[in-house]
């Protein structure tokens, strides 16, 4: 497998158009994958905001005075009333917030960023990522390219480890699982439980040549990678009655 940096993308502003930009500087051929990093398809959708746009309801402000208190650092109420308007559920309130997106990621502040936005103060995720990965993958196909399998990418924790990793928020082009399940694995024992999610290892792959800060790129190529003969599913997120972490978590209450 091969990944290439696309070099050169200017600053992306509200309009630019993704596909193109990424058509005249990259050597795409059929059987490609694309990976977008979501900063750039919300700064190209204008998704970007300012505070002061968000009036504090006084769920906002009890959020924040909490948080606060924890701590020991101001908080500012306009953004945790941010982050519940990008919401559909807040899972974890302290010692900080943990959501559920309306497209169904799940996130830290809702995947709201602070940085990478000089004319704003925050920059709010797409709206519906798998829907910018189709439209940058029918505007390739207009400037030409065919063929091409498109993921939106963003970086963000893990439970039980440190760091970050790249995910996949929207794809388009092929199958976010790969499904071995009744297959066979070397000893002849039928696989079970084996369902690989395929757009979140490529966005993983694919975060270790964009980079982050300032020296990185936000697109990347991904070539001679195979779906193989496997089935293929879209349902990457758990249905709320088959996650058990969430379960618990809405019984969970963190003591201050």
């Amino acid at each position: 497998m091969e990944l290439t940096p696309v070099t050169d993308l200017p600053e992306i502003r509200p309009g630019d158009d993704i596909a193109t930009l990424v058509a005249d500087r990259a050597d795409l051929e059929a059987g490609d994958v694309l990976t977008v990093a979501s900063t750039v398809v919300s700064k190209a959708e204008g998704r970007m905001a300012d505070l002061e746009d968000y009036p504090v309801s006084g769920r906002a402000e009890e959020i924040a005075n909490r948080l606060e208190g924890i701590t020991g650092e101001e908080k500012d109420p306009r953004f945790a009333q941010a982050v519940l308007e990008e919401s559909t559920e807040l899972l974890i309130d302290a010692p900080f917030l943990l959501t559920e997106t309306r497209f169904g990621h799940i996130n830290v502040n809702a995947g709201i960023d602070r940085s990478n936005v000089p004319d704003h103060d925050i920059l709010l995720l797409p709206k519906k990522p798998t829907e910018s990965a189709e439209r940058i993958r029918s505007g390739l196909e207009a400037c030409g390219i065919e063929d091409i399998a498109v993921i939106v990418t963003d970086t963000c924790g893990r439970p039980f480890r440190h760091g970050q990793r790249g995910v996949a928020l929207g794809w388009a082009g092929m199958s976010a699982s790969r499904d071995w399940r009744g297959e066979l694995d070397r000893d002849g024992h039928e696989l079970g439980v084996t369902v690989q999610s395929v757009v979140d290892e490529l966005a993983s792959a694919a975060n270790l040549v964009t980079g982050e800060g300032a020296g990185g790129t936000p697109a990347v190529v991904v070539r001679d990678w195979a779906f193989g003969d496997h089935a293929g599913s879209d349902e990457l997120f758990r249905a709320v009655e088959d996650d058990l972490v969430r379960q618990a978590l809405r019984e969970w209450s963190f003591d201050d």
